[in-house]
């Protein structure tokens, strides 16, 4: 069962009028569905329109301790991070439950739920919810905040590690490590 919800947010809005939706109820709509192909691009494992989403300056924070977490800030390591989820859970999939959408074009605030699964080397199934918060000016993310049941993705990690794959161990990827890796290749 698909419990989708999108949910518009207007400080100061006045909803429908006559019964036509006003320009912010369409501009959040189509920030909500926007979001919703993001996802649905990195399910077909191409997360570039996500990387294309971002402003020139940014930040994107995972928090935890784990190898997936951490904060970036350029392309090159966010790049880098979204190689890394597909080497350890290379069949995750994300299934967006809600997506809130509040403010204009010029501050744009989403708030995201997904759940987030997929199959792992030990034959159970990685299952956790995601949350995140992210901040939009013109159309670009300049701020995305992710959270998650780090318990659950650290056992997740464990399983994958066990089986062979140290980099579930690994430190998180920053944009220092992102740049001396660029330099060398």
């Amino acid at each position: 069962m698909n419990n989708r919800v999108d949910m518009d947010v207007c400080s100061g809005c006045a909803g429908d009028v006559g019964g036509q939706p006003t320009e912010a109820l369409v501009y959040h709509r189509i920030v909500a569905s926007k979001v919703r192909a993001v996802f649905a691009d990195i399910n077909k494992g191409n997360y570039e329109p996500m990387l294309a989403s971002l402003a020139p300056e940014f930040s994107y924070r995972f928090y935890g301790s784990h190898a997936l977490s951490g904060e970036r800030r350029t392309v090159a390591a966010m790049r880098l991070w979204w190689e890394r989820v597909f080497r350890l859970i290379p069949d995750a999939r994300f299934e967006v439950d809600e997506v809130i959408v509040a403010g204009g074009p010029w501050f744009t605030r989403i708030a995201t739920v997904a759940h987030v699964s997929g199959p792992l080397p030990d034959g159970t199934r990685y299952e956790n919810t995601v949350n995140q918060i992210l901040h939009m000016r013109w159309g670009k993310i300049t701020k995305i905040r992710t959270l998650e049941d780090t318990v659950t993705l650290q056992r997740a990690l464990d399983a994958v590690a066990m089986a062979g794959n140290a980099e579930a161990h690994a430190a998180p990827i920053t944009d220092d490590g992102a740049t001396q890796g660029s330099r060398t290749s």
